[in-house]
C-alpha cells in the first residue's frame, strides 16, 4: 500500500502545519510565517497577509525560519521569527513580528536585507481579500497622497489593476464588519487575481509599471507594515450542518471532453494506448510550436498516436513569423496535407501571445489577428478556426481577440501560478464563476473552450520556462505537480468541469492521457510513487473516463455553491440521474441525498485512500457499483463519489 499522502497528493513531502492564532473574537492560522483566513467572529475579513520573495522568473520562494516564537494569551497573540530566502547564487534575509489583539486588530511587519545583490521579481507584502460577498461591493482608497475616493471590487473581471496609488482600502466584509487596511513602506496596486483562477483580489507592492525583474543591491533593506483593523458588530453565523443534496431542472448540456497531446509524450501514448482509449475522449489537442523545433516529423508521430484513440482531432499552432504568417501557415497546410489527416478544428495564437505584457508594457510585434485569422480560414477550409490564447485568461482578458473573425474562443487556466499549497489550489474554484461570467462578456454569441488545463502549467508567460520539480514536492509554477496523481487531482478535475460544464463551454480539454498532466502511468524523468513500481491509472482517470460517458446529456441544476466543500455535477441520463461528488477538503464530509426515492434504490461507487490501489488497477472501478442502505454517505478526504438514482 502507498502511503495516505502518496494516495491524496502524490508525494511524500511533509507539510508543515498551520497554527491557530485566536485573540477573543480575532483568529488566523499561522503557516510559513505568513497569515492565512484571518477572521473576526468566524467571519472571514482577509484571506491572507504574506510576505512575499519571488525569482525572476515570478517563483515563489519557500523561507527557512529560524528563531520561531508564538505566545498566546486571552487577549493577544504575538509571533516573531527570522527567516532566509535563497537558491544557489543568491541569499536574502528578514525578519518578521506579528501582533494581534482581541480589539480586532493586526499588525505585521517586515525588516529585510539583502545579503550580496539579489535579482527578484517581487519582495514584499502581499495582501489578498477574499471574492466571495465582495464582488462589485465598495470599498474606500486612500492614496499615497493622503486623498480619498470611493471604488469597488471588480465585478467582470478587471484586465488591469483596478486600484493604484494604494496606502489603505477600507471595506465592508459580508460579514457587516468594516475592515481597514493599511499598508506600509512602499506604492501598492491591486490586481484581480481572478484572471489567473486565484479566488482573491491582491494588493502587493512595487508597482507593475517599473521594470522587473530588478535587483536588490547588496546591503539593501526593505521595511514593511501592513495594520488591519477590524470594527462593528458581526452577523450571526448560523451553524454548520450535514449538505443535503438535491438534483433539479435541466440547465445545459455535458461538453465535448478532450485532452491535450505534446510530441514528447507521444510514444508513452502508444505504450498505454488501451488505458487511454478506455477514456472514450471525444477529441484530442495536438500541439505544433515550431520555435520549439517542432516540425513534420512531431506531428507525424501526434497524429499516429491520436489515430489509435479514434477521436476528433484538433490542433493548437503557434504561429511564430510576424510578416511572414501567410508563408507559415501555407507551409503547415502543406505540411497536413501530406499527411493526410484532417483536423476537424485549427486553434492558431502569434508567438508573442505566449508571454505576458503587462499593464503599462508595450505589446511585442505580433500579425495582425484578423488577418491571420482570415487567412487561417483560407487555407484551412472546411475546418473551425479558432484563437484567442493558448495560455492562461488573464492575457485573454488583457489581449481581446477579433471576436468576428473566428469560430471560437480558446484559453486555458493553472492552479499553482500564484501559490503551490494544497489550500490554495482547491481554492481555484470559488473564482470559476467569475472567469465564465467574463468570458461570456467577451465573447457574446461566439462559443468557447478552455484547455488543456491542469493544475500544473504547460506555459510560463511570466519567464523562461515552469519549474521541473525533481524533488516531488508543491510550489507554484510546477510543470510536473505530484497532486496530477493524487485523489486530490481527481477533485480538482470534477470540480473544473462541473463548473465549466454549466458554465457554457463547448468543449473542455483536461491534462493529457498520459505525461506530466496524464491520467495514466507512463514512464518518465521525474519520481512518481507508487507509480514507478506498480504502474497503473491514476485517480484522474477515472474522473475523466466517468464524466467522457455523460457527454450530450442535460446537466442538471445542482445545489452546490462555490462556499461548500463539496464539488459535483449531476446529469440525467435517460430514466436515471447520475451525480459525481467530490470532497474538496482532508477532513471527511457527510452528506444526504434528496430523491424521493428509498435509499436502496440508489447505487454508488467511492473513490477514495482505501480504494486507492484497487482503483489503480481497474478501468472499470467506478463501474462497480454497490447499493447504497445508509441514510447517510460519508466521502472522505479528497474523496469522489458516483451515485445513480432512479430518475
Amino acid at each position: 500500500m502507498p502511503s495516505l499522502s502518496v494516495c491524496l497528493f502524490g508525494t511524500e513531502e511533509k507539510v508543515e502545519p498551520h497554527i491557530q492564532l485566536k485573540a477573543g473574537p480575532l483568529s488566523a492560522q499561522l503557516h510559513m510565517g505568513n497569515i492565512r483566513y484571518l477572521r473576526f467572529d468566524s467571519h472571514e475579513v482577509l484571506r491572507a497577509v504574506s510576505f512575499v520573495v519571488r525569482d525572476k522568473d515570478w517563483g515563489t520562494y519557500i523561507p527557512e525560519l529560524s528563531d520561531f516564537s508564538v505566545k498566546q494569551s486571552r487577549g493577544s497573540f504575538s509571533v516573531s521569527y527570522k527567516a532566509t530566502v535563497k537558491d544557489n547564487v543568491q541569499l536574502f534575509s528578514y525578519s518578521a513580528e506579528i501582533t494581534g489583539d482581541s480589539d480586532g486588530t493586526l499588525v505585521f511587519s517586515v525588516e529585510g536585507k539583502s545579503q550580496g545583490d539579489f535579482l527578484t521579481s517581487r519582495a514584499g507584502f502581499v495582501v489578498l481579500h477574499p471574492v466571495i460577498g465582495i464582488s462589485g461591493s465598495p470599498v474606500e482608497i486612500t492614496h499615497i497622497d493622503g486623498r480619498k475616493e470611493s471604488g469597488a471590487f471588480p465585478d467582470l473581471i478587471d484586465p488591469v489593476q483596478p486600484m493604484m496609488d494604494l496606502r489603505a482600502i477600507t471595506h465592508t466584509s459580508p460579514g457587516s464588519l468594516e475592515v481597514m487596511c493599511l499598508m506600509e513602506g512602499d506604492t501598492f496596486e491591486m490586481e484581480d487575481q481572478r484572471n489567473w483562477s486565484d479566488a482573491s483580489y491582491k494588493t502587493y507592492s512595487r508597482p507593475l509599471a517599473l521594470p522587473w525583474p530588478y535587483t536588490l543591491k547588496s546591503g539593501e533593506t526593505i521595511q514593511q507594515k501592513v495594520t488591519v483593523t477590524i470594527k462593528g458588530t458581526p452577523a450571526k453565523v448560523g451553524k454548520k450542518s450535514h449538505k443535503t443534496i438535491t438534483a433539479g431542472e435541466n440547465i445545459g448540456t455535458v461538453p465535448p471532453l478532450g485532452q491535450g497531446l505534446q510530441p514528447e509524450d507521444s510514444d508513452e501514448l502508444v505504450k498505454n494506448i488501451n488505458a487511454a482509449r478506455s477514456m472514450n475522449l471525444s477529441y484530442l489537442i495536438l500541439y505544433h510550436d515550431i520555435q520549439k523545433g517542432h516540425n513534420r516529423r512531431s506531428l507525424q508521430i501526434q497524429i499516429n498516436a491520436a489515430r489509435m484513440l479514434g477521436v476528433d482531432l484538433w490542433l493548437e499552432a503557434v504561429i511564430a513569423s510576424v510578416d511572414g504568417f501567410a508563408s507559415e501557415l501555407d507551409e503547415l497546410a502543406r505540411m497536413i496535407r501530406s499527411l493526410d489527416v484532417h483536423f476537424s478544428t485549427i486553434l492558431v495564437s502569434p508567438a508573442a501571445d505566449l508571454k505576458s505584457t503587462l499593464p503599462g508594457s508595450p505589446w511585442p510585434p505580433a500579425p495582425d489577428a484578423k488577418a491571420l485569422y482570415d487567412y487561417a480560414r483560407s487555407v484551412f477550409p472546411n475546418t473551425r478556426i479558432g484563437g484567442g490564447v493558448f495560455c492562461y485568461f488573464a492575457e485573454l482578458n488583457r489581449k481581446r481577440p477579433v471576436i468576428e473573425a473566428l469560430d471560437m474562443v480558446t484559453f486555458t487556466t493553472s492552479s499553482l501560478i500564484h501559490a503551490g499549497d494544497d489550500l490554495s489550489v482547491m481554492e481555484s474554484g470559488e473564482c470559476y464563476s467569475s472567469i465564465i461570467k467574463s468570458v461570456n462578456s467577451i465573447c457574446g454569441d461566439t462559443s468557447w473552450v478552455v484547455g488543456p488545463s491542469a493544475m500544473g502549467m504547460r506555459h510560463n508567460p511570466y519567464g523562461e520556462t515552469p519549474k521541473y520539480n525533481p524533488k516531488n514536492i508543491r510550489q507554484a509554477m510546477n510543470w510536473n505537480d505530484p497532486r496530477q496523481r493524487g485523489l486530490l487531482g481527481a477533485v480538482w478535475n470534477l470540480g473544473y468541469f462541473a463548473s465549466f460544464s454549466r458554465g457554457g463551454a463547448q468543449g473542455i480539454a483536461l491534462g493529457a492521457p498520459v505525461g506530466a498532466f496524464g491520467a495514466v502511468s507512463s514512464h518518465q524523468d521525474f519520481p512518481q510513487p507508487y507509480y514507478d513500481e506498480h504502474k497503473g491509472l491514476f485517480p484522474v482517470f477515472h474522473i475523466l473516463r466517468g464524466l467522457s460517458a455523460l457527454c450530450g446529456n442535460a446537466v442538471m441544476k445542482l445545489n452546490l455553491s462555490e462556499t461548500d466543500d463539496l464539488v459535483g455535477i449531476a446529469v440525467q441520463v435517460k430514466d436515471q440521474i447520475e451525480i459525481w461528488l467530490g470532497n474538496t477538503q482532508a477532513e471527511r464530509r457527510i452528506v444526504n441525498i434528496s430523491t424521493g426515492h428509498p435509499k436502496e434504490k440508489i447505487r454508488g461507487a467511492v473513490l477514495d485512500a482505501k480504494s486507492f490501489t484497487a482503483a489503480a488497477d481497474r478501468i472499470d472501478f467506478m463501474d462497480r457499483l454497490k447499493y447504497i442502505n445508509t441514510e447517510e454517505i460519508c466521502i472522505e478526504s479528497y474523496g469522489v463519489m458516483r451515485l445513480i438514482i432512479p430518475g
